[in-house]
C-alpha cells in the first residue's frame, strides 16, 4: 500500500471557473467538429468523391471524437455517453460500427485519478486512519467511470471488497457538463440518430443529487441485496461501509455483459437476456424499486449462471410496484382497444392539451412496441429497434406527428426510459426469450394462463 500524497486539496477561487471553461470548450468541440466534418464532406462530394465512403469516414471520425471528449471529461459528459450507449442498437447500420465501439468503451473506461487523490478522498470520508480498515488496498483502479472509480481491496476481516471513490470536483463537473450539453442539445442531435437528446440530458440533471451521495446509493444497494438474498438468478453485492463520497461493498466479478454482446454464443445471449428481463420486470414487484441505469457496464454473468448487478446510484422508487395504468395501457394496446387506450392516455396526462390526435393514431403509434409480448418467444434485434426508431423519428411518417401530440408525464419518465433501455440491451444481445411469460409472471393481471390479455378494464 503506497503512502498518501501530502499535497493539499484547497482550490483557489479562480481555479474552478478556469476548469469549467476548459470543460465547456472541449464539449463545444463535439458539435463544431461534426459541423466542420459535414462541411468538408459536402465539399468533397461536390468535386466527385464517393458519398458512401465519405459518410463512413465522417462517422468514424465523429465517433472517435465522441469517445475522446466524453471519456476524458468523465462527469456529466461521460454519464451522457453511457446513457447513449444503451440505445446504440437503434443507431442505423450506416452509422453503426464506429459509434458502437465508441459508446461501449464509455461503459467502463475513463482515465484514472492519481493515487494521492484517492488516498486523500478516503481520508476525508473514513478518517485519517482509513488504512486500518483494510488489510490491503490496490492503488490501481479496477474500473473507472463517470463520477468515480473502483479499487480492489481486502477488508480488515479478510473479505475481498470493491472500494468506490468519487472524483474530487465531481459535482462541479456534472453541473457544468449537463448545463452545457443541454444548451447544445440540438447541435448534438447528429451524434444520436433516432433519439431525443434534450429529455435525456434533463433527466440526468434531475437525478444528479441522488447519484452524488454514495450513502443513498448504499441504501439502495442494501435494499436490493436484501430482496435478492440467496436468489437463484440475481446477485447483488452486500454493502460493507459507506460515506457521502466513498463506499465499500463485496468484491464479486463475472463475465461482462458487453463481452457477451460482442462474442457470446446465441445460447449465452439468450440466457443473459432472460436474466436481465427477469431482473428488470421483477424488481418493482419484489423490491418496490427499479434499477435505473441499465447500460451493459452494470451487468455481468457469474460462473454459477446468475446475473451480477452493480451501481445503484440511480433508482426509480415504486413502493406499490409498477404503476397499474402502464399495465392497463399495455393490455389495451394488445387487445386493439383504441378508445379505452385513448381515454386512459388522456386521464394520465400522456396527451398534450389542445392536440387533435385520434384514438386510432395513438394505437398505430404504440401497438408496435407491444410486439415482443404478442408471441410466446420473441427475438430481439438491432434491426427491430432501428425500425421502431425510424418509424417514430421520420419526419415524413404520420407517426412523427402523432409523437409530437403525446407527452411523457414526469412520474412515468424514468420507468419508461429504463424499460426502453433494457429493451435496447436485449437488442444488442440479439436475445431470443419468452418475454411474455416473464412479464406475465410479475404483472399477473396482464395475461390469462393461455397467454391472452386479461379481459376487462
Amino acid at each position: 500500500m503506497r503512502a498518501a500524497g501530502a499535497s493539499g486539496h484547497n482550490q483557489t477561487v479562480t481555479e474552478i471557473p478556469r476548469r469549467t471553461a476548459a470543460r465547456t470548450a472541449k464539449l463545444a468541440s463535439l458539435p463544431l467538429g461534426v459541423a466542420g466534418r459535414a462541411a468538408a464532406g459536402w465539399g468533397r462530394r461536390l468535386v466527385g468523391g464517393d458519398s458512401e465512403q465519405i459518410s463512413a469516414q465522417l462517422m468514424a471520425k465523429s465517433a472517435e471524437q465522441l469517445f475522446a471528449v466524453l471519456g476524458e471529461l468523465k462527469g456529466g459528459a461521460m454519464k451522457f455517453g453511457q446513457a447513449l450507449s444503451v440505445f446504440e442498437a437503434a443507431v442505423p447500420e450506416e452509422f453503426g460500427e464506429p459509434y458502437r465501439d465508441a459508446l461501449v468503451k464509455l461503459q467502463s473506461a475513463a482515465p484514472p485519478m492519481p493515487a494521492s487523490d484517492v488516498h486523500r478522498m478516503l481520508a476525508e470520508q473514513f478518517g485519517r486512519g482509513w488504512r486500518t480498515r483494510f488489510q490491503d488496498f490496490d492503488d490501481i483502479p479496477a474500473a473507472a467511470a463517470s463520477i468515480g472509480q473502483v479499487h480492489r481491496a481486502v477488508w480488515r476481516d479478510g473479505r475481498e471488497v470493491a472500494v468506490k471513490v468519487q472524483y474530487p470536483g465531481a459535482e462541479e463537473a456534472l453541473l457544468s457538463d449537463l448545463r452545457q450539453l443541454s444548451r447544445m442539445s440540438r447541435l448534438l442531435q447528429p451524434l444520436a440518430p433516432g433519439m431525443e437528446i434534450k429529455p435525456l440530458i434533463n433527466e440526468l440533471r434531475e437525478r444528479m443529487a441522488e447519484e452524488l451521495d454514495y450513502r443513498d446509493e448504499a441504501n439502495n444497494q442494501r435494499a436490493f441485496a436484501a430482496t435478492f438474498e440467496n436468489d437463484d438468478k440475481v446477485k447483488v453485492p452486500r454493502v460493507v461501509a459507506s460515506a457521502p463520497r466513498a463506499m465499500v461493498s463485496e468484491w464479486v466479478t463475472g463475465r461482462p455483459l458487453s463481452a457477451i454482446i460482442k462474442s457470446g454464443t446465441q445460447e449465452e445471449r439468450n440466457a443473459a437476456g432472460a436474466l436481465l428481463a427477469e431482473f428488470h420486470y421483477s424488481a418493482p414487484a419484489r423490491a418496490g424499486l427499479l434499477h435505473a441505469d441499465p447500460h451493459p457496464g452494470n451487468f455481468q454473468v457469474l460462473d454459477d449462471g446468475r446475473l451480477l448487478v452493480i451501481d445503484y446510484g440511480a433508482v426509480a422508487r415504486l413502493p406499490d410496484g409498477l404503476p397499474r395504468p402502464l399495465t392497463i395501457m399495455t393490455r389495451y394496446a394488445l387487445q386493439n382497444r383504441p378508445a379505452e387506450l385513448m381515454a386512459l392516455l388522456r386521464a394520465e396526462g400522456f396527451v398534450r392539451p389542445g392536440t387533435t390526435i385520434t384514438a386510432e393514431e395513438a394505437m398505430a403509434y404504440l401497438a408496435p412496441f407491444t410486439e415482443p409480448l404478442r408471441t410466446e418467444r420473441f427475438t430481439f434485434s438491432r434491426r427491430w429497434l432501428q425500425q421502431q426508431a425510424e418509424r417514430v423519428g421520420d419526419l415524413r411518417r404520420p407517426e412523427f406527428d402523432t409523437g409530437r401530440s403525446l407527452n411523457l408525464p414526469p412520474q412515468y419518465l424514468l420507468v419508461h426510459r429504463v424499460t426502453l433501455g433494457t429493451l435496447g440491451v436485449l437488442c444488442q444481445l440479439g436475445a431470443d426469450l419468452p418475454l411474455r411469460g416473464i412479464v406475465g409472471h410479475w404483472q399477473p393481471d396482464l395475461f390469462d394462463d393461455d397467454g391472452t390479455p386479461v379481459a376487462g378494464g
